[in-house]
């Protein structure tokens, strides 16, 4: 069953699985651009950036740049034994100007070995919930135009598409 795990070193060894099975397609939702310019060596040192990035990120506590976002990102798992890294899913707090136009609140992804399983759906409608929580009354979801199953995802859970931009289709989600 799919579940949403706060990033730790402690999963390694199935993050860098998963960051392996995405080779050099992009990893939405994953925060590695943050860390390199998108090409990911999957080794310990990268692995705790990226948790230390989401832990900085999601404390509203703390003041960010003008730029940056509050940000509460999750590894999505298959809570098998053990436990596998399948994906990952992000909630930005706000939106800035850039991400209006082309990213949205949530960005996610599922590793290719692992798609078409219903991963996406079921932590998208997880991540709903937790917007809400947190005081949004509706969220922006975007897609590349051509990603047949991902605007499938974000239709399913109510997505309401308001237009196509720079190659991206741009859906809104009332939480009300």
């Amino acid at each position: 069953m799919t579940a949403l795990a706060l990033p730790t070193l402690d999963l390694y060894d199935a993050w860098a699985d998963c960051v392996a099975d995405f080779g050099d397609e992009p990893i939405p939702g994953s925060g590695i651009w943050q860390l390199t310019d998108g090409v990911l060596e999957p080794t310990r040192a990268s692995c705790a950036a990226m948790v230390e990035i989401a832990r900085r990120e999601s404390d509203v506590r703390r003041e960010l740049p003008v730029e940056r976002v509050h940000c509460d990102q999750y590894w999505l798992v298959d809570a098998s034994d053990p436990v596998e890294v399948v994906g990952f899913i992000a909630l930005r707090h706000r939106l800035t100007d850039h991400l209006l136009e082309v990213g949205g609140h949530i960005g996610y992804s599922v590793r290719p070995a692992r798609r078409r399983e219903g991963h996406a759906g079921r932590a998208l409608g997880l991540v709903l919930g937790r917007a809400a929580a947190i005081g949004l009354t509706r969220v922006l979801i975007t897609c590349d135009v051509d990603n047949a199953a991902s605007y499938r995802t974000i239709e399913s859970h109510g997505g309401v598409l308001e237009d196509v931009r720079g190659g991206k289709r741009r859906y809104w989600i009332g939480l009300e």
